[in-house]
């Protein structure tokens, strides 16, 4: 089969992609509006953009359901500030009820039953059942479309982190194990981690 994409409506573009490009990281945004009030939404069109400075950049849509963007953009272009909550097997059923789309007054950690935690260097607050978290500003967005379907790129700086010590190897790296993780495929499914990973050893650079 071979596509052009104006050929598709963009709900089946949709669901090719989510279907090829799995499993994809999970970024559970926190952030708040002009008045402090929290909100909490996962992206799983989510990722890491460099180490020096350190960014993470994630990609909320145009709603198909009302066309209008997601609080979790409002409140970013109105802050500047957003926080990155990793989301664990253990907090998935937590994570899939702030998936659903309420109204903007709706505290989406009481409706999911968690408990919201200051933050070091921003106003949003943090989920505190997960055990990492990116403490982020603003640093660009890039919108590209104003359709139903279309996303902004939000790149924010990583200025603060927060790691479980009982997570740590080394002091710098992470036990994915321990961890355990979850991803996100398409529908309803979603991918562990551990123990189904398996090593590459990456081949010496070439270059130098």
């Amino acid at each position: 089969m071979e596509i052009t994409p104006s050929s598709l409506p963009w709900q089946s573009l949709y669901k090719l992609m989510i279907g090829s490009i799995v499993p994809r990281a999970i970024g559970w945004v926190s952030t708040v509006n002009e008045a402090g009030e929290p909100n909490l939404a996962p992206f799983s069109f989510f990722t890491a953009a460099g180490a020096n400075p350190p960014h993470v950049l994630f990609c909320p849509m145009i709603r198909s359901t009302d066309g209008q963007p997601k609080d979790t953009l409002h409140n970013v272009r109105a802050t500047g500030e957003f926080v990155v909550n990793i989301v664990t097997e253990a907090l998935g059923p937590a994570m899939n009820i702030t998936s659903t789309e309420l109204p903007a007054d709706v505290n989406e950690f009481a409706a999911a039953g968690l408990t919201p935690a200051p933050s070091s260097v921003v106003r949003p607050p943090r989920v505190a059942e997960s055990p990492i978290h990116f403490e982020c500003r603003l640093t660009q967005i890039v919108d590209l479309g104003d359709q139903p379907g279309a996303a902004s790129v939000v790149i924010g700086e990583v200025v603060h982190l927060h790691v479980d010590d009982a997570l740590l190897i080394g002091g710098d790296k992470i036990d994915i194990a321990q961890l355990q993780p979850i991803g996100r495929l398409a529908g309803n499914s979603y991918s562990r981690v551990a123990p189904a990973m398996f090593d590459l050893i990456r081949p010496p650079s070439q270059i130098g």
